[in-house]
């Protein structure tokens, strides 16, 4: 048997050789993306790379390290094509434009899901500073479709509650419309029942809330099973409607605000389930603009659908250093088990790593779309 320090020595000798091949190939690697460059051939060729890897596996004298050959090669080639772009610089212009501030005016019109009182109009007078006119809209779509029709100049939706996780259709309208984040708004959310002057716990029968406002409370509402939960519109517009249908058997999951602003009278207040309960609400703008601050990006892609897809995109990520904070799928309207995926991550359009990472991501999907860039909470 080999001494220890023997076997080393000779693992030292053979990651000499290695890495002097290694910085060889990467040379030729950047010979060829001049050569596809001056043609106008793309750098990734997954074709290529799918018959290369399958020929390597033949090689292999152990056929038990096809599979480490396989991931070796494949390690390689993705840093291979980190090195051409870079190199190439052939970033495309993402359309953006720096500003330092939001350009708002008293009678700049921003539409907001919900009504007086709602939780999405507190977030934009927060955000906004009580600036501009607020426009109420009835549904998360009705918002974006302000924006595209220059309806409105700005829009805020909620996308996010600490409690209960995303919400699965503004990621979709985000994808289907040309409208972008450009800033994002965190509040306390603090839901309580509300119900008609005079009423009490014992009278209840039905109660209304958005279908988010149902979720965060469903510990308390599980203490009343006989109570029917019904899913209305925003948190406020079901306090409205308690007051307007006059039914002391009825009562709404709302604002502190909400109930204030419609005279309810308050039967059980802070009944969500997790104590500190937020809601992460997202600033849109049918503009491509974002603060010359922003440090966070979102944006969205489709890929092939074939194994190691996601993991090549991803792998653009890790070998620019960039840290991802999010990461989710959602079904593509109209192909069956296919899946769009939406990533936020750190840095700014301004910085080479993330323009080498947009385009790399280009390349090899078979769409991208940048959702926006902003300040995070």
């Amino acid at each position: 048997m080999k001494d220890l320090a023997e076997i080393r020595k000779e693992i030292d000798q053979v990651d000499k050789k290695l890495l002097e091949l290694f910085e060889l190939r990467m040379g030729l690697s950047l010979d060829v993306a001049d050569y596809k460059k001056q043609r106008g051939m793309p750098v990734y060729d997954a074709e290529r790379e799918k018959t290369k890897l399958e020929k390597l596996r033949e090689m292999s004298k152990n056929k038990e390290n096809a599979d480490a050959v396989s991931d070796l090669f494949t390690q390689i080639m993705l840093l291979s094509r980190r090195a051409q772009y870079g190199a190439l610089k052939i970033y495309d212009d993402l359309g953006f434009t720096s500003v330092d501030k939001i350009q708002l005016e008293k009678t700049s019109k921003i539409a907001y899901y919900g009504e007086t009182g709602s939780y999405t109009e507190q977030a934009m007078l927060e955000y906004f500073n009580k600036q501009g006119i607020g426009i109420p809209m009835n549904t998360f779509e009705e918002v974006m479709k302000a924006l595209t029709i220059g309806q409105a100049d700005y829009g805020v939706l909620p996308i996010e509650n600490s409690s209960t996780g995303t919400l699965s259709d503004i990621f979709d309208l985000l994808a289907e419309y040309d409208n972008y984040i450009l800033g994002e708004h965190v509040i306390n959310i603090d839901h309580n029942l509300w119900g008609l002057p005079g009423a009490n716990m014992k009278e209840i029968k039905r109660v209304y809330s958005h279908p988010q406002g149902l979720l965060q409370c469903s510990n308390f509402l599980k203490k009343y099973p006989m109570i029917e939960q019904l899913e209305g519109g925003s948190t406020a517009s079901c306090a409205r409607r308690v007051l307007q249908e006059n039914d002391k058997t009825q009562a709404a999951i709302a604002s502190k605000r909400a109930g204030e602003t419609y005279g309810l009278e308050l039967l059980q207040a802070s009944i969500h389930n997790e104590e500190h309960n937020q809601t992460r609400f997202i600033v849109i703008s049918s503009k491509r603009i974002y603060l010359s601050t922003a440090k966070r990006i979102s944006i969205c892609f489709v890929l092939p659908h074939r194994s190691g897809s996601l993991y090549h995109i991803l792998s653009h990520f890790i070998h620019n250093n960039i840290n991802l904070t999010r990461i989710e799928s959602r079904p593509t309207k109209g192909k069956a088990f296919n899946y769009r995926f939406f990533v936020d991550f750190e840095g700014s359009l301004e910085d080479d790593q993330i323009k080498n990472t947009l385009y790399s991501i280009k390349e090899e999907s078979l769409e991208l779309k940048l959702l926006g860039s902003y300040v995070p909470v």
